[in-house]
């Protein structure tokens, strides 16, 4: 059986926008070559699994 309580739906999502944004960071910073918009690409992409780790619905 399936949960719809919302929390899950808004933890779900705000894991699927900090990957999208991770990606997005970490490509941008491989382009021009820029560390610091790597750095925080991975920092998202820490954050992301954290949160996916820690929750458990």
């Amino acid at each position: 059986m399936t949960s719809s309580w919302r929390p899950d739906r808004g933890v779900r999502r705000a894991v699927v926008a900090l990957v999208t944004s991770a990606v997005a960071f970490l490509a941008a910073g491989l382009l021009i070559d820029a560390w610091w918009l790597i750095g925080i690409g991975v920092w998202a992409l820490i954050a992301a699994i954290v949160i996916e780790l820690v929750h458990r619905p």
